[in-house]
């Protein structure tokens, strides 16, 4: 039998009459509950304790991932304290530092939005100001102000965009 069904059983047989012992189901049932409440428990605490360590070994992935960004830039810090250091060698370090953390990015799966020459998406865009324009169309993204970022299907920062408007409206931009 398993722990969700109940038996009844008869406590006492006279004859053709049967009677149940309320009290001895009562204290069965309340034996199970109790063994439910503690099973249940120990599920969360289990639960908890898987969560947080997978919480740990994501971090702990993305920090691993993330050290060589960091230990080029101690060097390109090292590097520019020198004497002899000139503003090329220091510009190429730091352009090479970029493509790194931006492929760090994209392994982790984060991407970058490419709105200019799309649609405005409030969902996804954040409009700083309407500026007329005859090369892009009405209510589409003419330039960026600042980049956007998406985890998957998550929106971590919506770009910061300018929206052209209508060229032949007159009065005021909206």
């Amino acid at each position: 039998m398993s722990d969700t069904e109940f038996e009844i059983s008869p406590a006492r047989t006279s004859g053709e009459e049967t009677t149940i012992d309320p009290q001895s189901q009562l204290a069965a049932a309340q034996e199970r509950l109790l063994r439910l409440a503690a099973d249940f428990d120990n599920f969360k605490k289990r639960a908890a304790r898987d969560r947080d360590e997978a919480r740990r070994n994501g971090a702990e992935s993305v920090i691993s991932k993330l050290l060589p960004v960091l230990d080029n830039f101690d060097m390109a810090m090292s590097a520019a304290a020198q004497p002899n250091t000139n503003l090329e060698t220091l510009r190429v370090g730091v352009n090479m530092i970029h493509g790194q953390f931006r492929s760090f990015l994209g392994d982790v799966g984060i991407q970058e939005l490419t709105p200019v020459g799309q649609p405005f998406d409030p969902g996804l865009h954040d409009a700083v100001s309407v500026q007329v324009s005859t090369e892009v169309p009405e209510g589409h993204v003419l330039q960026q102000t600042r980049k956007g970022y998406q985890f998957g299907d998550r929106l971590l920062r919506p770009a910061s965009v300018i929206v052209a408007g209508n060229p032949t409206a007159t009065g005021p931009a909206a």
